[in-house]
């Protein structure tokens, strides 16, 4: 028990310092600081610095993938799709530097909770290609939507804080639904209605 309270302690502290000043700030000496340890229980827990910033990417986005898949249902599945979407978009913005983290193809391969991530987005489209309006392969269509909002993210995360939009990541969405949807009604977004977003 008191291993497993050190172990919330030091990713606490780990998740932190990676907010505040990217994964440079995420020293042993720093995360040993403010979590209260000493520096050789990190390495028992996690074994290394990779180690300990893979724990703290995988509690992250457990968090996000459990509030993904409880979600309330939008009203069609291209609700849901555009829906879980902008959830994704929401946590990229908002998490930037783990964001970077996970957009690490190898250390995303071998993140349980991103993989988890990729499941509920294959099932949203599979919820699609029901209605017969999917055009291309369902795995396709997982992989078109999931370069596009990772490209999206990182596009507006290279931009100044003061100069983000986040349309671009709406009219990205809108171009992927272009490609992979037979025409009918998508549902509206808010910035094609006026409604401000930019971060």
């Amino acid at each position: 028990m008191l291993s497993l309270r050190r172990r919330w302690r030091i990713i606490d502290a780990a998740a932190g310092l990676l907010r505040e000043g990217g994964q440079a700030a995420v020293t042993t000496r720093g995360v040993a600081e403010r979590a209260g340890v000493q520096a050789p229980a990190i390495y028992r827990l996690f074994g290394d610095k990779d180690g300990l910033l893979d724990a703290v990417a995988e509690h992250v986005m457990t968090g996000f993938a459990a509030a993904k898949a409880s979600a309330v249902p939008a009203a069609s599945p291209v609700g849901n799709l555009r829906r879980g979407w902008d959830m994704t978009i929401d946590f990229g913005l908002a998490n930037p530097e783990l964001f970077v983290l996970l957009a690490d193809p190898a250390r995303g391969r071998r993140s349980p909770a991103a993989r988890a991530g990729i499941r509920l987005l294959a099932g949203r489209v599979h919820r699609v290609a029901l209605t017969g309006r999917l055009l291309v392969s369902e795995n396709h269509a997982i992989e078109l939507i999931h370069a596009a909002g990772t490209g999206a993210i990182l596009t507006i995360l290279a931009r100044p804080a003061g100069q983000r939009d986040r349309r671009l990541a709406e009219a990205m969405f809108d171009a992927v639904l272009g490609q992979i949807l037979a025409p009918g009604n998508h549902p509206p977004n808010a910035a094609a209605h006026g409604a401000d977003r930019d971060l």
